[in-house]
């Protein structure tokens, strides 16, 4: 059975989770700690990065996208729609939700590995911005949530699962349809609220 590490918190680990477990595809997972730099970590990923998927032959796929596109391709296209226009609303979707986790993940790690001193406003501030650009802009128009559901979906539940974590009460603020979203993706899926993350 092929490995995941993932650490909880990820909200590119929660997608991956989240997408195996739509496609019904089973994975063994192994919960990585990154600023352990752990020699299983670093030997299927040099950069040190979540999650990995470690294939049974020992080959690894790194970075979120790439191994949402490999279980797409093992459930025969449960992931992504085969229609090419709605495939690529899909596919920005993913890549718009991943967009808002880099912003939100690099404000954490300002303030986390800077001393209070050094911490650098105008950055949180620019990452910020675009954050509330694109969150205002998914609030606005919502994605749908048919019984199919996209890795677009997928990753936006994962992405405001993190917003939850890590700026609870901060990003919800007037957006009332996008957290009205999320009640109701886990409300319809509830076998994959365990992964969002925590």
């Amino acid at each position: 059975m092929p490995k995941l590490l993932y650490a909880s918190s990820s909200p590119y680990s929660s997608k991956v989770r989240m997408a195996a477990l739509y496609a019904g595809i089973a994975v063994d997972l192994v919960p990585i700690k990154t600023e352990d730099k752990p020699a299983e970590l670093i030997s299927a990923n040099p950069l040190g990065k979540i999650p990995v998927l470690v294939l049974d032959d020992g080959r690894s796929i790194h970075d979120s996208r790439a191994i949402t596109q490999h279980l797409n391709r093992v459930s025969k296209n449960l992931l992504l729609p085969r229609n090419a226009d709605k495939r690529l609303e899909a596919e920005v979707l993913e890549a718009l939700a991943d967009g808002i986790c880099d912003c939100a993940l690099s404000m954490v790690y300002e303030r986390r590995t800077r001393p209070d001193e050094m911490v650098y406003q105008p950055w949180l501030d620019r990452q910020w911005t675009k954050i509330t650009a694109a969150l205002d802009l998914l609030n606005a128009n919502p994605p749908k949530l048919p019984k199919k559901i996209t890795l677009g979906q997928l990753a936006l539940r994962a992405c405001l699962g993190y917003l939850s974590l890590r700026f609870a009460g901060k990003w919800e603020k007037g957006r009332g349809r996008l957290t009205r979203w999320a009640a109701r993706f886990d409300e319809k899926f509830p076998e994959l609220k365990g992964s969002v993350p925590a």
